[in-house]
Formats: C-alpha cells, sequence, structure tokens
C-alpha cells in the first residue's frame, strides 16, 4: 500500500471540490474518472513535493485548476508503466480477443 501523503488528512475536507471538479469531467465526456483517481493524479503530479506549509485555499485551488489533459496524460502514463494485461491473459481468452 503506498504511503500516505502529506495532503490526504484533507481529502475529507476538500471534497466537494473534487466532486465538483469530477462533475465537469463527467460533463466532458470522461464519466469513468472517480474521486479515487482524481486524488492520486494530485497527490502523484500535482503535489510531488508537497510543502508543510500548504493551505487548504491552496488545495482547493490547485482542485479545481486541473486540466482533463493533464489528467488523460498522467493516466496514460500509468497504464503503461502498469503490469502487462496482455500476459495475464490465458492463450483461449488471447484468441478470443483478437478475433
Amino acid at each position: 500500500m503506498p504511503s500516505e501523503h502529506l495532503y490526504d488528512h484533507f481529502r475529507h475536507q476538500v471534497k466537494p471540490a473534487l466532486k465538483s471538479k469530477l462533475e465537469e469531467f463527467h460533463l466532458l465526456g470522461y464519466d469513468t474518472i472517480d474521486e479515487g483517481e482524481l486524488w492520486f493524479f494530485l497527490t502523484k503530479k500535482k503535489w510531488k513535493k508537497p510543502s508543510s506549509d500548504y493551505r487548504i485555499a491552496e488545495i482547493v485551488q490547485d482542485v479545481m485548476n486541473v486540466k482533463v489533459v493533464d489528467f488523460m496524460n498522467f493516466a496514460t502514463l500509468e497504464a503503461y508503466k502498469a503490469d502487462d494485461y496482455f500476459a495475464t491473459l490465458t492463450e483461449e481468452e488471447k484468441k478470443e480477443l483478437l478475433k
């Protein structure tokens, strides 16, 4: 399990901002993105080097400034880093997939 991020204790407080940003993404057609994925993006990309004197207003601002293109670029790179899905398939599943 990943270690706790310095800003994880703010997550409950900024939940309305996260929800608002997800609603924006859904309106733009990206309706499969969930709160956990958005928070993962923020903690791993946006807040890669957290500051101990960061204020909640700055965190909300960061959430509201997330662009779909930035999130999708990050998600694509993370998918490439993930284990090879094709290698986990059986021969029968591979044949079915490649029909």
